[in-house]
């Protein structure tokens, strides 16, 4: 298992978008924005039951998680591990990131029959760029 460094853990806390890519069932990649955190040697991330992402990692739970500094093209992190998932905290976890990259105490978008579930990966490779 590969470690996050300090520097690394610093940029993916900070309120920048991560993209995520995950495996479809017919082998090909499925890439999108999310909104991400660190929690002790995990990033987490947060979606919704039934949306592309979740249900790609129940089949196959290799996920690759990229942060790009928008302040220097040349700062950057690319983590790629195994995802947990877990509805634990959850909810929880939604509105501390709606704190982090909106400024609101609450996820603004939830819908009353969605269920929420936190992505943890556990990085098993690392790229770390310090920028110029």
């Amino acid at each position: 298992m590969a470690k996050l460094t300090e520097e690394a853990k610093a940029l993916i806390s900070r309120p920048v978008h991560a993209w995520v890519t995950t495996v479809r069932a017919d082998g090909s990649l499925h890439s999108t924005v999310v909104w991400a955190d660190v929690d002790g040697d995990e990033i987490v991330f947060n979606t919704a039951i039934g949306r592309a992402k979740e249900r790609h990692l129940r089949r196959d739970p290799r996920v690759s998680l990229s942060v790009l500094d928008p302040e220097n093209a040349y700062h950057l992190v690319s983590v790629s591990g195994t995802a947990r998932l877990d509805e634990e905290g959850a909810d929880a976890t939604i509105d501390a990131l709606a704190k982090k990259y909106l400024g609101v105490d609450s996820y603004p978008f939830r819908k009353a029959e969605e269920r929420r579930v936190n992505v943890r990966v556990r990085p098993e490779e690392v790229i770390f760029n310090a920028g110029r």
